[in-house]
């Protein structure tokens, strides 16, 4: 069987990095199609990935526009040459590399404003979503418990290493805080925005009066010079351990903070996607006490001097994670089971997840 896997950001990769390697060793060929981008090769070649790209990463609307065409040709003709039995993909791509090969495409999504689930949904096999998803798409849709991120933080797939302390230079029993911000260039970020510099500043300093602070700047705005915080630099596959390791995230980011509520890490997440037109999953993680959304800076400082000052705060989470992942379906098990069904291979499916998509 052949299963062509589309990797478009570092949060892809993490998404199908165990399902790729496991249909690899059960002897099944693995082809990962993704843009040329500096950190989701980097994670690429870290894991091992047998990849190949299609063309560059557009931080616009109008350059994506641009690029397209040539992006499409790419990948039909290299569709068509592995011949794959089964894609899988987060939209557009996945779908439109199905529509030239002839394969049941998946997609996996979880964003409902994204434009993505419209345009892929007529030449997909399926969509899987997460239950909180907020949208009804119809009946090629699937909803699996709990978030995308499960394919890799599930507790029966990730164990956290705490030697990420001694990289960091950091004691056993010293707090220390991570905070993610958001660059805001993807096509999917027009019109949105996180924290200003000034905020940004002042955020840094606050943080810093309870913790020791690591900063991970997806833009490279903000120079650390002046600020009691250091530049978070091991390498990002190592990412998730120093989350699990943390007091405290605050982000004006998606993805992490879904993480780090997996990960029994308290996280305030605050952007202008903050709202009651808000993605489900982070409402729900809300409603289960692992995230704050917020909407105001001001609010933003305050729950974080709270959480930080407050004894309790890391048993609280640590007790909510348990009871939210307890029945939380492992996505990859789930994913290598439709690839497999998929592929009309006789490979005995892994145990665990009971869903097919025919």
């Amino acid at each position: 069987m052949k299963c062509l896997i589309f990797n478009n950001t570092p949060a892809h990769v993490h998404l199908y990095k165990h399902a790729a390697n496991h249909l690899e060793e059960q002897g099944h060929e693995v082809l990962v199609f993704a843009r040329s981008d500096e950190f989701t090769e980097t994670l690429l070649s870290y894991y091992g990935l047998p990849y190949e790209t299609y063309g560059d990463r557009s931080e616009s609307l109008h350059s994506l526009a641009w690029e397209l065409p040539s992006h499409l040709y790419r990948i039909a003709r290299r569709a068509r040459q592995f011949d794959p039995d089964v894609i899988f993909g987060k939209g557009p791509y996945a779908a439109a590399a199905g529509l030239f090969s002839q394969t049941p495409a998946i997609a996996v999504l979880d964003s409902e404003p994204s434009l993505d689930h419209r345009i892929a949904r007529p030449f997909v096999r399926a969509i899987l979503t997460p239950n909180a998803f907020r949208k009804d798409l119809g009946d090629k849709h699937y909803r699996f418990d709990g978030v995308t991120e499960s394919a890799y933080l599930h507790p029966d797939i990730f164990e956290p290493d705490p030697s990420v302390r001694d990289a960091l230079g950091v004691d056993q029993d010293e707090p220390y805080v991570i905070v993610r911000f958001n660059a805001f260039n993807g096509h999917h970020d027009v019109g949105r925005k996180g924290f200003s510099l000034e905020e940004r500043r002042q955020l840094l300093s606050t943080l810093s009066e309870y913790a020791t602070v690591f900063v991970s700047d997806e833009g490279g705005k903000l120079s650390l010079d002046e600020t009691a915080a250091r530049s978070f630099d091991l390498h990002p596959a190592r990412m998730h351990d120093a989350l699990a390791e943390a007091k405290l995230l605050v982000a004006d980011t998606q993805t992490m903070v879904t993480e780090a509520a997996l990960l029994g890490t308290p996280a305030i997440r605050s952007n202008s996607f903050v709202g009651e037109s808000d993605m489900g999953n982070f409402l729900e993680l809300e409603e289960q006490g692992l995230i704050k959304n917020l909407r105001t800076f001001d609010e933003v400082l305050e729950q974080s001097q709270t959480l930080l000052a407050d004894d309790s705060t890391a048993e609280t989470w640590e007790q909510r994670r348990n009871a939210y992942v307890e029945d939380m379906d492992n996505l990859t098990e789930l994913l290598c089971n439709i690839a497999v069904s998929c592929g009309g291979t006789q490979t005995k499916p892994v145990a665990g997840a009971a869903t097919e998509v025919r």
